[in-house]
């Protein structure tokens, strides 16, 4: 049966590194291995999360309510999964999935002293979309601060260009974030932390790999 892995985090921890290590791995394993990165900046949905994420048309997505913003990216993924057949895959890999998008529509200004949306975002992905469950989400834990500075080092992206995107400008959303992660991973039983920093420095891409390694293994 296809297992489904998606790589968690706030922004700048290293996720599509890590995901092309965990996409090598998997195939010197002998696994057959389909990779997906949401949004999907090029599709008809992923290009309005872009433009949300940007705020191209006058309106940041830190300002759209929780749940009509959370509505735009499962959309995304609705789009993605709907004439998908993943089943030939041994491992279907994807960088940030439905986690994501609770834990960003929940902890913005504009969501202070409201509810979580976490609830509400499995329902509609998961039961009303039918979009798949991950059989584990691997969120890769890094200090805002050192976050931050990767975020400057990505160079031209598509959706944004050379600058940082509405999310990733503002950084007590991702300090809030990392808390998110760190709550959502106590409640569900399919999250495994993966530690980016011993003592205050960050760990080599080859340590963090070696880790996220661990936690697959199990579950392959």
């Amino acid at each position: 049966m296809t297992k489904i892995l998606a790589i968690e985090g706030i922004d700048g921890t290293g996720k599509t590194v890590q995901m092309e290590r965990l996409s090598a791995f998997l195939k010197s394993q002998g696994k057959s291995v389909l990779e997906l990165s949401f949004p999907m900046y090029d599709s008809f949905f992923g290009s309005l999360v872009g433009r949300y994420l940007t705020a191209k048309d006058g309106i940041p997505a830190n300002t759209v309510d929780g749940k009509s913003m959370a509505l735009w990216f499962a959309l995304d993924r609705f789009e993605a999964f709907r004439n998908l057949d993943y089943s030939a895959y041994d491992v279907v890999l994807i960088n940030r999935y439905v986690l994501s998008n609770a834990v960003y529509q929940s902890i913005r200004d504009c969501d202070l002293g409201k509810p979580d949306i976490l609830d509400f975002v499995l329902t509609l992905e998961h039961d009303h979309f039918r979009i798949p469950k991950p059989d584990l989400y691997l969120v890769l834990d890094m200090d805002p601060e050192e976050a931050a500075q990767n975020v400057d080092k990505k160079g031209f992206r598509d959706y944004v260009g050379n600058a940082r995107d509405v999310y990733e400008s503002i950084d007590s959303i991702q300090l809030r974030a990392r808390k998110k992660y760190q709550e959502y991973a106590e409640r569900l039983d399919n999250v495994a932390f993966i530690p980016c920093m011993k003592d205050g420095a960050l760990e080599s891409i080859e340590t963090i790999a070696e880790h996220i390694a661990a936690a697959v293994l199990p579950i392959l």
